[in-house]
């Protein structure tokens, strides 16, 4: 009894130290929690009550600390399986496997939304920058790019979505280069041909870019066949009257070809860019462009990563996703930012309103996306090359899919041309792409 007293002192000794400091880790639980398993987790005292709200701080520290270390050990684990076959020059196939079809029962919306809440809470001054040197130790961040000092950064989903020291990621100027709108891997990248272009998920497993940006996008498409067949373009329809005279203006016919000729002048391309939970997560613009229309697609919170990706069919147009749609020097330009397991919050800043993983959205296939037209008709929003546009609260997958020209030599080699290679690294302002 006398050893067993003697090991209870720390915890009343900390209860009357850091009270203060435990105020917002216990507000938060009494929100959430209901008020009969509360009440029942003092046993019915206030002594009770006294010492169970006592492990609060390091109960909630301990399963963060815990959820990273899993997450660590999993992505340790693929990086070196994926490396491994990388190596040997093997190509991994898509392969659905039990585990995917385990995820679709588990409610990933909910767990995001809880852990969202979780990484939400503000931290003790004190405890901040061990919790941040702990995540970018697991997860990879350079820690000197931070703008400001750790203690400054009250939760780990402000440390998440920091912004970065002047400097740090420098634009590419070319005015004839797109760049990369984040920090990420760069997982496929290519032209789409013909009016049922598919975007490659892995290999052995594609989806229509139509279905990535919506059944109503102003996707505009070449039409099949070579290049002494007619040109062919799928002109799209506005339904909307209110959209209808400055759309026509932009995009319900592009010049995709050129009729004297019958030789392409511009390309459709697209390049999807993975972010891990250590990079720098805030999108930036890849050219100067206006956006004009936004759309919201609900949808399941499946993870990501390269096990995602080879395992779960139409990954990217089942999560859920915004998408951007706009006009840029070469013709069309669409952003599509896709959600991911753990919180899934999307924050676009040029719509600050925006709500992500909202509990009400019912996750049904058939209904369309919550859309909006941004004012001036035909002007929208206009950006630079390199403003900030939008940010992840958690790591996942950026798609740009765009215009670019296309030369009209007999070989018909494209004027655009890649400067990446799949697996690369690349930061946000590096180029993508260059053309004549």
């Amino acid at each position: 009894m006398k050893w067993r007293a003697s090991r209870s002192l720390p915890i009343i000794n900390y209860n009357g130290l850091y009270h203060q400091r435990r105020f917002h880790f216990t507000t938060f639980l009494r929100k959430v929690q209901p008020a009969q398993p509360r009440a029942s987790l003092g046993g019915g005292s206030n002594g009770g009550n006294s010492q169970g709200n006592s492990f609060l701080v390091p109960g909630a520290t301990v399963a963060t600390i815990l959820m990273l270390g899993a997450l660590h050990a999993r992505r340790l684990y693929d990086d070196k399986k994926i490396e491994e076959a990388r190596s040997k020059g093997v190509e991994l196939e898509f392969h659905p496997d039990v585990k995917a079809k385990f995820l679709r029962l588990l409610p990933l919306r909910s767990i995001s939304r809880f852990w969202g809440s979780l990484t939400g809470m503000e931290l003790p001054i004190w405890l901040r920058p061990s919790v941040y040197k702990a995540w970018a130790r697991a997860f990879h961040s350079n820690l000197e790019e931070v703008q400001l000092p750790l203690e400054e950064y009250a939760s780990l989903r402000e440390f998440f979505v920091r912004t970065l020291k002047e400097g740090s990621r420098p634009i590419d100027s070319d005015p004839h280069c797109l760049v990369s709108p984040v920090d990420g891997t760069v997982l496929r990248f290519g032209e789409l041909r013909g009016p049922g272009a598919m975007i490659e998920q892995v290999k052995g497993c594609s989806y229509p870019a139509s279905s990535l940006l919506g059944a109503n996008s102003y996707l505009p498409m070449i039409a099949a066949g070579d290049n002494n067949e007619e040109s062919g373009v799928e002109e799209n329809t506005v339904r909307d009257a209110t959209q209808k005279s400055w759309w026509r203006i932009s995009f319900a016919s592009p010049k995709v070809r050129d009729t004297a000729s019958s030789r392409p002048l511009k390309g459709l391309f697209y390049c999807v860019i993975y972010l891990k939970p250590g990079d720098y997560h805030r999108i930036h613009s890849p050219v100067d462009w206006n956006i004009l229309v936004r759309r919201h697609f609900t949808g399941h919170l499946f993870p990501m990563n390269e096990r995602a990706t080879r395992t779960i069919r139409n990954l990217y147009v089942e999560n859920e996703r915004v998408v951007l749609e706009g006009q840029w020097q070469e013709g069309y330009m669409a952003m599509a930012a896709i959600g991911a397991t753990n919180i899934g919050s999307i924050e676009l800043f040029i719509e600050p309103t925006l709500r992500t993983n909202n509990p009400q959205k019912k996750l049904l296939h058939s209904e369309p996306p919550e859309k909006r037209v941004y004012e001036p008709e035909g002007m929208g929003v206009p950006l630079k090359k390199g403003d900030e546009l939008a940010a992840f609260n958690m790591g996942s997958t950026v798609v740009l899919v765009f215009q670019a020209p296309i030369s009209a030599d007999k070989d018909c080699s494209s004027e655009f041309r890649f400067c990446i290679e799949r697996g690369d690294r690349i930061r946000m302002g590096e180029a993508l792409g260059r053309w004549n």
